[in-house]
């Protein structure tokens, strides 16, 4: 085997072979985890026009203190008839329009109020309580940029700056094939030396959440016809991502498959435990994924190689993989020779976030890696990562 490469250098590869896919219109209601493909600009200045902070009384700030008459009274979506003069109040609601002459707002809790005028114990100063129309941003303002991954904050200031609708770049189909006689679906009887397929669920579940629109093809049998129809049907595909039958045993048949069907295989084998018989293609446009049988290196592999790229695809400003800080809980044992990815779990302290490696980090202990929700990156070397050093780690789920 040729040397293996480091995750740098794999995902470098990956990422320099990925090319956005092409944009379409989205309506805002659908738009939820997709990826702006070009700036979106506000349509309207924000607030539309001067509006109350709270309910109180608008009032012209040199006729305070003192006690008022109140003349109206503004309703949120109900402006005043009329301007507000020299020596009167108007009763105002939250978000209600703040009436030409008026120039502060001052809350009910700090007046007395009767049915027909309000007495102001303390000065007010001009603009307090006011919403400045334009404050947040003006018409024409970026309120998203292209590459921005669309959650709630982003899509509520979409729609209050009047946008109903959003390009974003097509969600990519990714295509699941798993690859194994001994697979069977659960829920059917297992007989000897037969397991669960899970790893097709496993990665249907990690790539939906990051976008791609996934068809699990379903799974095939150690001999090549079976090989060949699934995987060119999987080639169809803008990505395909086989699981199993990566490495060298005689029963290894999908890279050999994969290039007498004109993928071009552009790594094998990466310095990172578990996965380190990964390999990556490409056939014209479509990313090819092989990842290795064992069901914890096919997690690490998808959310470390896997979900980058489909994120790249959507034309994501920093695909990742992100990481985030936390210290170790106990200390951990470097691999000398590749990168690990450690299971843990996340535990909040006053000093932040604490990593607990759980028990049993082989890689086929899928039902151990259920309890974890953090892989926690140990680079390789010959010593240890001690107790509460600082170490960087991806969230799981």
């Amino acid at each position: 085997m040729a040397e293996l490469l480091s995750l740098a250098a794999a995902l470098s590869h990956v990422l320099e072979r990925t090319t956005p896919l092409d944009a379409e219109e989205v309506r805002l209601a659908d738009a939820a985890g997709r990826i702006a493909a070009e700036d979106a600009r506000a349509g309207v200045d924000l607030p539309p026009f001067p509006s109350s902070a709270m309910d109180g009384f608008a009032v012209r700030s040199g006729d305070t203190p003192g006690r008022l008459p109140v003349v109206a009274r503004i309703a949120a979506g109900v402006p005043a008839e009329k301007k507000l003069e020299a020596g009167e109040a108007m009763a105002i609601a939250t978000g209600g329009v703040v009436p030409d002459g008026a120039d502060a707002v001052i809350p009910i809790e700090s007046v007395v109020a009767n049915d027909n005028g309000v007495e102001i114990p303390q000065s007010v100063s001009q603009g307090d309580n006011v919403r400045p129309r334009g404050g947040d941003l003006r018409a024409g303002d970026l309120v998203v940029s292209c590459g921005t991954q669309l959650g709630p904050a982003q899509i509520g200031a979409l729609a209050a700056a009047g946008l109903d609708r959003i390009r974003c770049a097509r969600r990519p189909r990714v295509a699941v094939l798993t690859t194994g006689t001994e697979l069977r679906t659960p829920g059917e009887p297992l007989g000897p030396g037969q397991v669960y397929e899970a790893n097709g669920v496993l990665l249907a579940t990690a790539l939906a959440t990051a976008g791609a629109l996934v068809e699990r093809l379903p799974a095939v049998a150690d001999d090549e016809a079976s090989h060949r129809a699934a995987l060119e049907r999987g080639l169809d595909a803008d990505v395909l991502v086989t699981s199993g039958g990566v490495s060298v045993g005689p029963h290894d048949l999908v890279r050999r498959v994969l290039a007498e069907l004109g993928v071009e295989e552009v790594f094998w084998g990466v310095a990172v435990k578990p996965g380190k018989p990964l390999a990556f293609g490409v056939r014209g446009s479509t990313l090819v994924f092989g990842l290795p049988g064992n069901p914890v290196s096919t997690l690490v592999s998808a959310e470390v190689f896997v979900r980058p790229a489909v994120l790249a695809l959507q034309g994501a400003t920093d695909p990742g993989p992100l990481f985030l800080e936390g210290r170790l809980g106990r200390a951990v044992r470097q691999n000398e020779h590749r990168d690990e990815f450690v299971r843990a779990r996340r535990q909040t302290s006053d000093d932040g976030i604490v990593l607990e490696p759980i028990t049993g980090q082989e890689s086929h202990m899928i039902a151990r890696a259920a309890t974890a929700d953090a892989l926690v990156l140990v680079p390789r070397g010959t010593g240890e990562l001690a107790a509460a050093e600082r170490a960087r780690y991806l969230e799981l789920g």
